[in-house]
């Protein structure tokens, strides 16, 4: 678990099932304005179960790690990070991904879930660099990697497919300071 002053991160287990259901559901038309098409079995409580079963391996393999958000006074899932395409050898890199139930933006949550990823990133993990994709006109977004110390690095013309367009995304990023 990554504990800070608010929110807590700590990877999916199968109880949460249904809680990462609500949330994705609660929230679909906000997160898929910004997210990849997802598939049809997506929202059952089978597919986040499935999915949070790939979490895992995907952990065990060192090919990507995804936590929850949780509020420290409530417990409640608002949202979710992950660190993925975990590149090793030369690179040593990953990139980073969120959501957050859309009723919590602006209160500083994935601010600070970004901030204990990247710290775990490099602490735990010995990443080198840990970058993120955000559409130009994700404005909040791109302010809460900014806070959490990335630096813009330019455009990645038509860069990721959403809701059957290829979209433009600002290629963020921050390096480890003991590197």
């Amino acid at each position: 678990m990554l504990k800070g002053p608010r929110i807590y991160l700590r990877p999916f287990q199968i109880d949460d099932a249904g809680a990462s259901l609500r949330l994705h559901s609660d929230n679909r038309d906000f997160f898929e304005k910004y997210s990849s098409t997802r598939t049809r079995d997506f929202y059952t409580i089978e597919g986040q179960v499935d999915r949070i079963k790939g979490y895992n391996e995907s952990m065990q393999k060192d090919n990507a790690y995804e936590f929850g958000i949780f509020r420290n006074d409530d417990h409640a899932l608002i949202g979710s990070i992950n660190l993925f395409h975990v590149m090793r050898g030369a690179l040593q890199s990953a990139i980073v991904g969120y959501v957050l139930d859309k009723s919590q933006n602006g209160k500083g949550y994935t601010t600070e879930a970004v901030q204990l990823i990247v710290n775990y990133g490099f602490n735990e993990l010995t990443l080198h660099r840990i970058e993120a994709g955000v559409m130009p006109h994700h404005l909040a977004s791109i302010r809460v990697l900014e806070k959490a110390g990335f630096h813009k690095e330019g455009i990645a013309q038509k860069n990721v497919k959403i809701n059957g367009k290829w979209e433009d995304h600002q290629v963020l990023a921050i390096l480890n300071p003991n590197d």
